[in-house]
């Protein structure tokens, strides 16, 4: 469609008014007929006002295919515009009428040895829009001798069309040495040529990344800079982006780079000027700060990032999604420009929250009386959702700049003094998160929040009210009436606020036992009989049996030291800020999310890093006692499919001397992080935390009402939690499939190869027959494998030590590792081998079972199961049904622990068994599972959680061969 469009625009230039409307009216019966015979008119001008006629039928999305041979040979012409009409038709209709097109082939060939370069041109960029097989054959001499044309209008077009040739047949195009000559062309000295052939050379590589297609060195770069100054404004955004991929080998050259790129950021084309900041980004990472020239450089950026600010709405929100990213890396290049980020009465709502965002980032100790002046300002808008993110933006810049606290506080008192409703909404919910910041400093504000109780209609109003009165109780003479008072409705409120209040009377109840036994009772027996939620039967219950059971541990996790909330909770993690830097200009960086987050297909995504920053402490692994430490090594099923067995052709086929394990999967979990009052998993817990306490005749023993496990007693500890007294059961096998014939010997030149994947003792073997069928000894035998989903590798070489006689056979036991390089398979257990003897190379492809992955320590801790299964997102999780399955749970959880699938826990409910299983695969990544099992029926229904749901499929249909076998 873009092609008709340019091409139509173009054929304005040949004076034809191609808006005239009469040739979208017609409505004639017998309208194909008529054309048919306007085609083939003898009069030039009959015959093009026809062509018009079908190309706007063509347009509007008439089906004009019938006329497919009376077009074709109106090609036959000198007329330029008429010319560019038909080819418009080919390259719409060749799809669908391949036999056909090929009567054009001749007249692409001839007009390929025009002697206007339009027409040369034009022929070129036809033929590579035509996605014909057939067609696709005829191209290559004409488009070898238009890459070498006199005229640089033609090599242009030739550079572009290659890549959409490279798109339809990559084997060709490599075959024929067009690469070489696509290389050859960044030398030339045409400014638009050398563009063209980057773009078409960055396409290529796309599809291709690991092809090292642009082999960027000095000299190249050197090329690429005289052509930029020269280029149209898209070619500058091709060579920018290519040189934006290159690292220099050190700090001169980085800054020699940056000196001739920046005279880019004065262009009139914002698209240059972030493509030119991008570059600049990446190469500052490399100058020494000390350097003169760094400072000089972080002035000269601030400008032009400045003056995209003042096009219109939807280009500045662009601008300003970058330079959210700028400033997190740099924030020294705008602080002095404060003032451009202050919202404008007629902004666009979206481009109000994003200054918004970038002021409170910019704020510091120097600036934040201004901000916090123009931030009060805009809490008295007329837009209430930006009244609410601007009193959110106060309490930040309270949490970021500790000076400014007080002031801040002071601020938010004035808002909640103006008693509208929303503004004294929000500000309750961020003076919440100053309290947790400032312990012990601001709770003099308290008495003033309590008088604005009964205007609270907001959940998270309500929420962060009632924490901040259990929080401070002792501080609250009449904490309990208030608490009350929210306790009256309490079936009616929302669930993040009734479990708001079951924890703050809990609270109350351990700083004021003898005033609020009665209020604590109360609520326990609201959560855990009156509820239907489990989420908050879970807490209460637990909250019920710590209190029985010790009251002091009780007082040791309730009212434990909260750890202070961080200055900016909405930062961009470091490496993912250093890749979306790498794209800055593109969509990633305004979505904020990585191009593999949302580009789907085939071609390989590149993850991109910032140059010299890999042993910088910025992106150091985090602290081993973050929350999310739970997220294993990134997975390794990520990168994508490339070439079936392509690389297995230049694959070196000597003896690897791969050996030992993958390295252990780090699991930096802080257990004391985990929230474990808070999901619905939770209830899992409920084995045996029974006893009885000093404290327990007064405060009353569980409530009749809980599972039976509750009032179980203290007998095995945490081990005996989960109902498993018995043990999970010993090995009874695993599953060994017969083995299968991999490679026939018709295919091989006689050598037939059959074989089966093994786990023994932790090691992966790939146990195989050979066979020769052929009538010669076969021997010197070498095994390699293709780049495969989760890095298999021949763990040493292939052992068959004495030549393989005709009709002889021979087993061979190969070991294999995980730690080779890792390409996504379709399917994900895809394996290409190449097996290389005295004779030839022989390929062929064999799908190993994934249970070969699960490790032996894919047991996970009970708590460690909870907090993952919390963690990883709803999205992630998949249900998979497996019928005619007649095991009992007991007989279900033995069978596929010797598949190293181990059961955390068993429930039963309501007659139904609920086995909580783990399984880790050796390339770090967890896999959870629910696996229900009802007694009488043969249909099992399996829930599998896992950080890269692409392995749920076969981890479902191991599970289904396991239990069936």
């Amino acid at each position: 469609m873009q092609e008709w469009a340019n091409q139509l625009c173009e054929n304005r230039q040949f004076g034809s008014k191609m808006t005239d409307s009469k040739y979208f009216t017609t409505t004639k019966k017998g309208e194909i007929f008529e054309l048919k015979a306007e085609l083939n008119s003898d009069k030039k001008e009959k015959k093009k006002e026809a062509v018009k006629k079908v190309i706007a039928s063509m347009t509007v999305g008439k089906d004009v295919s019938a006329l497919f041979p009376d077009v074709v040979n109106c090609m036959q012409t000198d007329n330029l515009e008429l010319k560019k009409l038909v080819y418009l038709y080919l390259m719409n209709y060749a799809k669908s009428q391949p036999d056909m097109a090929i009567m054009a082939v001749n007249t692409f060939v001839k007009d390929c040895e025009d002697p206007n370069p339009l027409i040369r041109a034009l022929a070129v960029r036809t033929m590579g829009c035509i996605r014909v097989d057939k067609i696709t054959e005829y191209l290559c001499e004409p488009l070898r001798k238009c890459l070498k044309d006199e005229d640089p209008y033609v090599r242009k077009t030739a550079a572009v069309c290659v890549a959409k040739l490279h798109d339809i047949n990559a084997q060709l195009v490599e075959d024929q040495g067009f690469l070489d000559t696509l290389k050859d062309l960044i030398s030339d000295s045409n400014p638009m040529v050398v563009a063209n052939a980057v773009a078409a050379l960055s396409e290529i590589a796309e599809s291709h990344p690991n092809s090292n297609l642009l082999d960027l060195n000095p000299q190249t770069i050197n090329k690429l800079l005289t052509a930029l100054n020269e280029c149209t404004e898209w070619g500058q955004i091709f060579i920018l982006d290519c040189l934006a991929n290159y690292t220099p080998r050190d700090d001169r050259e980085s800054q020699s780079i940056c000196e001739r790129v920046t005279p880019r950021l004065s262009h009139a084309n914002s698209a240059v000027v972030l493509s030119a900041v991008k570059v600049l980004m990446k190469f500052m990472e490399m100058l020494p700060k000390d350097l003169d020239y760094y400072g000089t450089l972080l002035k000269k950026l601030a400008p032009p990032l400045v003056t995209l600010l003042s096009a219109e709405p939807e280009l500045q929100y662009v601008a300003l999604r970058n330079i959210n990213l700028i400033v997190q890396r740099r924030p020294e290049i705008l602080k002095h420009e404060m003032k451009v980020f202050f919202v404008k009465y007629n902004d666009p709502i979206y481009v109000k929250l994003e200054k918004l965002d970038i002021m409170i980032r910019l704020a510091s100790q120097a600036n934040i009386a201004q901000v916090l002046a123009e931030l009060k300002e805009y809490a008295t808008e007329v837009d209430v959702d930006f009244v609410r993110k601007a009193v959110r933006a106060i309490g930040r810049c309270a949490i970021k700049v500790e000076q400014s606290a007080e002031r801040c506080v002071s601020t938010l008192l004035d808002l909640i003094q103006t008693k509208v409703n929303y503004v004294v909404q929000e500000a309750i919910v961020v003076i919440k998160d100053i309290f947790r910041k400032y312990p012990n400093k601001y709770e003099s504000v308290i008495a003033t929040l309590c008088e604005n109780l009964d205007s609270l209609d907001e959940p998270e109003a309500r929420a962060a009210m009632i924490w901040i009165v259990g929080e401070y109780a002792e501080r609250i003479d009449n904490a309990d009436e208030l608490l009350e008072s929210f306790l009256e409705g309490f079936h009616d409120e929302s669930t993040q606020v009734q479990l708001q209040l079951l924890t703050a009377i809990v609270k109350l109840f351990l700083k004021k036992p003898t005033e609020t036994q009665e209020l604590v009772q109360q609520v326990l027996s609201l959560a855990t009989q009156d509820s239907d939620n489990p989420d908050l039967r879970d807490r209460g219950y637990i909250y019920w049996r710590l209190l029985s059971t010790d009251p002091v541990a009780a007082k040791e996790v309730v009212l434990a030291e909260k750890p202070l909330i961080s200055e900016e909770t909405d930062l961009i993690e470091p490496t993912l800020l250093e890749e979306l830097i790498c794209h800055i200009g593109t969509l990633a960086s305004v979505y904020h999310k990585p191009p593999s987050a949302f580009v789907e297909g085939s071609r390989g995504v590149q993850h991109k890093r910032l140059p010299g920053s890999a042993g910088s402490g910025e992106s150091e692994s985090p602290d081993p006692g973050s929350a999310a430490g739970v997220t294993e090594a990134p997975p390794a099923v990520i990168p994508s499919q490339g070439d079936l067995l392509g690389d297995l052709l230049n694959l070196d086929l000597t003896p690897t001397t791969t050996t030992g394990p993958p390295p252990p999967a780090s699991s930096g979990m802080q257990m004391g992080a985990m929230d474990l009052l808070g999901g619905g998993l939770d209830s899992l817990l409920g084995g045996d935390i029974g006893g009885n306490s000093a404290m327990g005749a007064a405060f009353g023993a569980a409530p009749a009402s809980m599972p039976t496990s509750f009032n179980a007693p203290v007998s095995g500890g945490l081990d005996d939690l989960f109902d498993l007294g018995g043990g999970v059961g010993m090995p009874m096998g695993a599953l060994n499939p017969p083995k299968a014939v991999w490679l026939p010997a018709m295919k091989a030149k006689g050598l037939e190869i059959s074989g089966v994947f093994v786990r023994r003792a932790g090691v992966i073997q790939m146990e195989m027959t050979l066979t020769n069928k052929a009538m010669s000894v076969m021997s010197d035998f070498a095994i390699q494998f293709n780049r495969n989903s989760f890095g298999l590798a021949p763990a040493g070489p292939l052992q068959i030590l004495t030549p393989l006689s005709p009709n002889q056979s021979i087993e061979a036991a190969l070991p294999l590792s995980t730690v080779g390089p890792v390409m996504k398979m379709d399917p994900l257990n895809n394996l290409q081998v190449a097996v290389k003897n005295n004779i030839d190379v022989f390929y062929f492809s064999c799908q190993y079972p994934i249970s070969m992955l699960f490790v032996e320590d894919g047991k996970m801790e009970r708590q460690v199961f909870l907090a993952t299964w919390k963690d990883i997102p709803n999205d992630n999780e998949s249900q998979f049904q497996i019928k005619d399955c007649h095991l009992n749970s007991e007989a279900a959880s033995n069978k596929l622990q010797s598949s190293n699938i181990f059961t955390i826990a068993k429930r039963t409910v309501e007659g139904q068994d609920m086995l909580y299983q783990s399984m880790k695969l050796a390339n770090g990544i967890w896999v959870l599972a629910e696996l229900r099992v009802q007694a009488g029926n043969p249909n099992y229904t399996i829930s599998l959680k896992c950080r890269a749901p692409e392995v749920s499929q076969s981890v479902f249909q191991n599970y289904e061969a396991v239990l069936k076998n």
